[in-house]
């Protein structure tokens, strides 16, 4: 296992700007932007409500609980010699003033109405008290049915927002992860051999989980704390802009914390997301290898590497937890000093008569209000640069061009696409898969229909890497493909694939039912055709003898199956497929040679009047080949059939002698 894992993603990044980030993002909400402006909708209406609460207990003290305050007991000079809060009774109510009538010691009478300070109520009987304050006692109670209606709203407004974002939000991630995936699925096969499965996977799931995240928490409660920190702002500055603009004092330490904490936490959570793929991919490769693993006692070794990665991982974490615990707490101890310089300040104004107790509780509560928008932005800022970094590593994908692309304007005409494959010929083509180590150089053949051509030659000689050219999975570094006289790169690879079937030398079967292993859930049989195919793969036996027939589920990679009747299965695929042209990639390496017979009946049927191209390390495969191409060193050195072949006493021979007589051919290509 190598120390990068396998990622290109291991190099340091750019410092991407996270509005780019967020402008590529834009396409995928744009099919719900209705959605999401009825969303924005619902929380201008929550932070109306919100706004509402603190305004509504405002009312309740001034106008009823409180309802007046005057200055009294000035002296003759002018010198205030004290303060009192006083109650107004208007006189034209006759209930109140047969109370006033009732304590004229308690009250002052002046025109139309009657004073009296709030410290003297206590000295009235409690019915005359509920009497002489029964419109306060009505509007509170009606301010309190106001109350709770503005929370009940609120509260239903909540729950529409919530279910309009959630639904708007899985809607974007199907979107975006069928993206990824499609565009993964058509990047050529060049890419997964630099891109680990793991990787790929932490792609797809926990990065794509991450900008859910995004579109559901961040953006919804983004604009609602943005719209509640706006509209506290603009209530602070209607009730008393001196005492508002005090309270704002510690909003240029908010943001400086707030900076500071942006450039700590991008660098800590893009390190948490290279080592969370690499942990997948260790386990990944861990799991796939477990035989090997155990087979030579590496369990402590490995579990050490493992142990390794998984504390780099923690550590990671713990200094996330550490930006968290500093900036977090340092928001809080602000915002309680802002409230403590309200009270301050406030509690002065009240006692001197310039702000009315109402207003002093209304800016306390606003206050506590003011600092949740801060806080919630920074922990949704925690959830934005996950995402972020996570956004970045989706777009890398996404930006991956395909190192095998597609004609932009296929220059076939339909008609052409629709016949028959008459000629394949490789003309001149070398390729390597690493820049200045060739693997093929100048081969140059060609595939006629209905012919059988066989590829012989040492372990190394470029026999697969033949195969891989001619279905396209790599283009040649040099020379050309044609078909029917016309590069391959004009065809739209989809046509030409659609006429080709592959049965490899290591063949995969999908964790499904043999059935549609076969079919692979895009081709329908009739019974009688899907007898024909069983017979000419040789399956027919195998079906038969498992408890579902075509319908018994594999394991995973047909796990549960020898690879013999994997092999078996795969040429049932092949002939379902009804291709023009076989290729057929060490087909029967693997196998026993009582299979083997299996197999080659199995082949040999599948070959009948189709084009077949048979790489092969063991001759008597290709025996009866129309035509043997010998390669040693990505070179073409003999051509011919069997006969021909063995007459010139060449490599070909010497090949043919040394498999006889049990000798591994490897030694050939010194």
């Amino acid at each position: 296992m190598e120390s990068d894992y396998g990622y290109f993603e291991e190099t340091r990044l750019g410092r991407p700007y996270d509005l780019k980030l967020l402008g590529r993002l834009y396409p995928f909400t744009r099919p719900y932007r209705l959605l999401l402006f009825g969303s924005i909708l619902l929380v201008v209406l929550i932070t109306l409500c919100e706004l509402s609460l603190p305004y509504v207990t405002k009312i309740a003290i001034d106008r009823y609980i409180v309802p007046k305050t005057a200055l009294h007991g000035v002296d003759n000079a002018g010198a205030v010699q004290g303060q009192t809060r006083d109650y107004s009774v208007d006189l034209k109510d006759p209930e109140a003033a047969a109370i006033v009538n009732k304590y004229p010691g308690l009250f002052r009478v002046e025109e139309n109405s009657a004073i009296i300070p709030f410290e003297g109520l206590r000295n009235l009987s409690k019915d005359d008290l509920t009497r002489l304050r029964r419109s306060d006692m009505a509007g509170i109670a009606t301010v309190s049915v106001l109350f709770l209606c503005l929370i009940g709203a609120g509260f239903f407004l909540n729950f529409f927002q919530v279910l309009i974002m959630e639904y708007a939000g899985q809607k974007m991630m199907h979107d975006l992860r069928m993206r990824l995936f499609t565009h993964i699925q058509g990047l050529s096969v060049s890419f997964f051999t630099r891109n680990a499965v793991a990787r790929l996977v932490t792609r797809v799931t926990n990065d794509i989980d991450n900008m859910y995240e995004l579109f559901t928490s961040v953006i919804g409660f983004v604009f609602t704390d943005l719209f509640l920190f706006i509209g506290i702002v603009v209530v602070l500055t209607s009730i008393n802009l001196r005492l508002a603009l005090i309270s704002f004092a510690v909003i240029p330490v908010v943001l400086y914390a707030s900076v500071s904490f942006s450039r700590r936490a991008r660098d800590i959570f893009r390190i948490l997301r290279i080592k969370l793929a690499e942990i997948n991919t260790w386990f990944s490769e861990s799991i796939n290898g477990i035989k090997v693993i155990q087979l030579y006692n590496c369990e402590r070794n490995n579990a050490e590497s493992f142990g390794d990665l998984n504390h780099e991982n923690y550590e990671a974490g713990m200094r996330q937890i550490r930006v968290l615990a500093v900036f977090l707490p340092i928001v809080e101890l602000l915002g309680m000093c802002a409230i403590a310089l309200v009270i301050l300040y406030g509690g002065k104004s009240v006692l001197a008569g310039a702000v009315s107790l109402g207003s002093l509780v209304a800016f306390i509560s606003y206050m506590r209000m003011f600092f949740r928008p801060i806080r919630d932005l920074a922990e949704k800022y925690n959830i934005l640069q996950n995402a972020m970094a996570s956004a970045e590593r989706i777009f890398i994908i996404l930006d991956t061009v395909n190192d095998v692309p597609p004609p932009l304007t296929p220059s076939i005409p339909m008609f052409a696409a629709k016949e028959k494959i008459e000629a394949l010929s490789l003309v001149d083509v070398s390729f390597g898969y690493v820049p200045g180590e060739t693997v093929l150089k100048d081969i140059s053949f060609t595939l006629r229909a209905g012919e059988t051509v066989g590829v012989v030659g040492p372990t190394g000689s470029g026999k697969t890497s033949l195969i891989n050219l001619i279905q396209r999975f790599y283009d040649p570094v040099a020379g050309r493909i044609l078909i029917n006289g016309c590069d391959i790169k004009d065809y739209d690879p989809a046509w030409f694939r659609s006429k080709m079937a592959l049965v490899m030398q290591d063949p995969f079967l999908f964790s499904a039912s043999i059935r549609e292993n076969i079919f692979l859930k895009n081709s329908f049989a009739t019974g009688a055709q899907t007898e024909q195919i069983l017979y000419s793969s040789n399956c027919k036996a195998l079906v038969e003898n498992l408890p579902d027939g075509l319908d018994t589920v594999l394991a995973e990679a047909g796990g549960s199956i020898s690879s013999g009747e994997r092999q078996l299965i795969s040429i049932a695929r092949a002939i379902a497929y009804d291709p023009q042209i076989i290729l057929f990639d060490e087909a029967t390496s693997y196998i026993d040679s009582q299979t083997e017979i299996k197999i080659q009946e199995a082949i040999d049927r599948m070959m009948k009047d189709r084009t077949a191209l048979i790489v092969a390390h063991r001759l008597s495969t290709v025996r009866n080949a129309d035509r043997i191409i010998v390669l040693n060193r990505g070179r073409i050195i003999e051509t011919g059939t069997h006969q021909e072949l063995m007459g010139l006493r060449g490599f070909y021979f010497r090949l043919h002698q040394l498999q006889h007589n049990g000798v591994s051919s490897g030694g050939l290509s010194q």
